[in-house]
């Protein structure tokens, strides 16, 4: 195999000029986003100085995200994409200026700030179901697991940057100027999603409201290959999570040193970078089912060999390996919901994905801590990853549809051409 296609493939990237100048506005908003999280969390201990209202900017993200994104999905799915899209872009800059406006003046009650912050939380939900549609409208089906890791290698990018980015805007310029500036990342979205074309539904039409929901999780439940992968993600985050263990499994093994704490979440990020990366075997090789599976196992029995061992510098090296196995299971996941669901539906199962993507993480974390109170924080570790391992395993037994999936097998979206007609294709049982 040539080097070339060792590293990421950026096909996408010369194919398509309308997906380039899409994924270049949306890096540099999310480079906006991370620096909001940041002075949000800033700004509310700095007001309060009480553990309970940083907990809950959680809640002011988590619950507009659970809340609006399945009913936003369902109106994806009778509209023009591109509208939604920039219409949510527009309401999370308008928040971002309010939050700015309020860093500037000073004095805002913290209610006010965590407001906001629901707002345009619920903002980034309407947008998010909508822009879940374009790698697969906008690209071959060949290259949709390319495009969508030029996405992840970036949005994990941004992750690493943008903390970095907002604590020195904080340190020079002050909160205000911190949520001016992701106000301005936002015009570079609007720019990158204004030239798409428009992308109304192909197929079907969604039913409004609570129909259209209810319709969208019949698939979910009926299509075995999406069912089985999102049940994988579950497993993996719900089960084997451990992010919250770490301070403790640090204070046990490692005598609670800051400096090894802060290198446990980096080696996860670095993992996960290099992953994505190096993914052009993964991606080529068009097979997302079985890539998933494995890294889901990978992943979990990773993070119990962690649990295990009592050398630094051995666990950080596996917590790079479960980083760069999480990567290629959340890559294999998405490819796996693009490729495989109609595009009258896309929407739907894109919300549904995404509330499955932030409340594993947090059951997950709530799971390990809890379990780590009536035992220890290895023995949560280390059960979290065996538990990951049998279910993922029990998974992938029971669903032999997910072992074959490829990324280009019928049932999902059409590609774009001249001749590409309304989907019909229907529900997998």
């Amino acid at each position: 195999m040539s080097l070339s296609r060792t590293f990421l493939d950026v096909r996408p990237l010369r194919t398509s000029p309308v997906f380039r100048r899409l994924l270049f506005g949306r890096t540099v908003s999310t480079l906006g986003t991370f620096m909001t999280m940041v002075t949000v969390m800033y700004q509310v201990w700095d007001m309060t100085h009480s553990t309970v209202w940083s907990g809950a900017v959680g809640i002011a993200q988590a619950v507009p995200m659970a809340g609006v994104s399945l009913f936003a999905g369902s109106w994806v799915d009778r509209a023009d994409r591109r509208r939604v899209y920039l219409t949510g872009t527009v309401g999370s800059a308008a928040c971002s200026l309010l939050l700015a406006v309020q860093g500037f003046a000073g004095h805002a009650p913290v209610v006010v700030v965590l407001l906001l912050v629901a707002a345009q939380t619920s903002f980034a939900a309407l947008g998010a179901p909508a822009a879940g549609v374009f790698v697969p409208r906008l690209l071959p089906r060949e290259q949709v697991a390319a495009g969508l890791a030029l996405q992840q290698v970036t949005g994990q990018a941004m992750m690493l940057v943008g903390p970095a980015v907002a604590g020195v805007v904080l340190g020079w310029w002050g909160i205000g100027v911190c949520y001016l500036l992701d106000t301005l990342s936002f015009a570079m979205s609007f720019y990158g999603a204004y030239g798409l074309p428009a992308l109304p539904p192909e197929g079907e039409k969604s039913r409004p409201g609570l129909h259209g929901v209810l319709d969208g999780l019949r698939f979910l439940t009926g299509h075995r290959v999406v069912r089985g992968a999102l049940l994988t993600d579950l497993a993996a985050t719900v089960l084997a999570m451990p992010v919250s263990l770490f301070p403790l499994v640090n204070e046990e093994r490692f005598g609670g040193d800051p400096r090894t704490l802060g290198l446990f979440l980096s080696a996860l990020a670095v993992g996960g970078v290099a992953a994505t990366v190096f993914s052009g075997p993964v991606t080529r090789l068009g097979r997302p089912g079985p890539v998933m599976l494995c890294a889901s196992v990978t992943w979990g029995a990773a993070l119990a060999l962690f649990g295990l061992t009592t050398s630094a510098w051995a666990g950080l090296g596996i917590l790079a390996l479960a980083g760069a196995a999480d990567a290629l299971a959340v890559l294999s996941r998405t490819t796996i919901v693009q490729t495989h669901t109609p595009d009258a539906l896309l929407g739907r199962v894109t919300a549904a994905e995404t509330v499955v993507g932030q409340a594993g993480p947090h059951l997950g974390n709530l799971r390990g801590g809890l379990l780590a109170g009536w035992s220890s924080g290895v023995t949560a570790l280390i059960t979290g990853g065996l538990m990951c391992v049998a279910a993922v395993g029990y998974v992938g037994a029971s669903t032999p549809e997910l072992r074959a999936a490829s990324a280009t097998d019928e049932g999902g979206s059409p590609r774009p051409g001249p001749d590409t007609g309304p989907s019909t294709a229907g529900q997998e049982t």
